[in-house]
């Protein structure tokens, strides 16, 4: 018979990687049960619905289309709207409709200033051939929204949304009687939204960053071929930009 050589296996190294497997699944465990406790509001994605509220900014301009008689006068050169910024409050309602979509209504006072440039060809009452025409609105907005969401990743997400919204403008100057120097806007508007946005997740509150493209469909224009200020102007509409942070509980 032939005899086999082979090496011992010393008992103290055996014990010492029974030890090390042992203590790295319990570390293991322990860190999974760590990452699970610190997911902040877990059960909140169970909520028939919640409600927050909303402060944000918005950056407005006019869409405007110019009338035939523009090409035919001779007093405008230069007719064109500027970007102004303005702020936005407001509250926040959504009902949970699956783990995937969401309903918002997110009712929201904004304050917004449009200007419209115009370059005239006779210097006007202070002696000067370029002007800015500013429209101040306080608009009441009534949106509502269907939200997209992705799936939870820890204490973040992202989402989409889109919906309808309808304004009412309180400054609305379309009756006001001496508007020899306005451009006469109208009341009412309604129009479509899009925008994305992202949720952080903290302790007590959601942190939702979102940005939204708010668009009005409605010529606000109130024309009056009488006025060297109004009666370029064919079609006025309303376009926005607006940054918006929900907390939400």
């Amino acid at each position: 018979m032939l005899p086999l050589y082979r090496n011992k296996i010393n008992p103290n190294i055996l014990l010492k990687l029974s030890v090390s497997l042992i203590f790295l699944l319990y570390s293991q465990k322990n860190a999974a049960q760590y990452f699970r406790s610190y997911l902040n509001m877990a059960d909140h994605d169970q909520k028939p619905y919640y409600f927050g509220i909303t402060v944000g900014a918005n950056l407005a301009r006019f869409h405007t289309h110019l009338h035939p008689q523009f090409l035919a006068t001779d007093s405008v050169y230069v007719a064109e709207p500027t970007n102004s910024g303005g702020l936005t409050l407001g509250l926040l309602a959504t009902a949970r409709l699956s783990n995937r979509f969401q309903l918002r209504f997110n009712p929201q006072l904004m304050f917004v200033e449009r200007n419209i440039f115009y370059k005239l060809k006779f210097p006007n009452i202070d002696n000067q051939t370029e002007v800015i025409k500013k429209v101040e609105s306080i608009i009441m907005t009534f949106p509502f929204q269907v939200k997209f969401q992705s799936d939870r990743i820890g204490n973040f997400r992202v989402y989409t949304m889109a919906g309808w919204k309808a304004d009412i403008d309180m400054a609305s100057n379309a009756r006001a009687k001496r508007a020899e120097e306005l451009v006469k806007i109208e009341k009412f508007d309604f129009g479509p939204e899009f925008g994305i946005g992202f949720n952080f997740f903290f302790e007590s509150f959601i942190f939702s960053p979102e940005i939204k493209i708010n668009n009005g469909l409605r010529n606000l224009h109130a024309r009056d071929r009488n006025l060297i200020f109004s009666n370029v102007f064919d079609k006025i509409q309303s376009r926005m930009i607006i940054l918006s942070i929900h907390l939400e509980g």
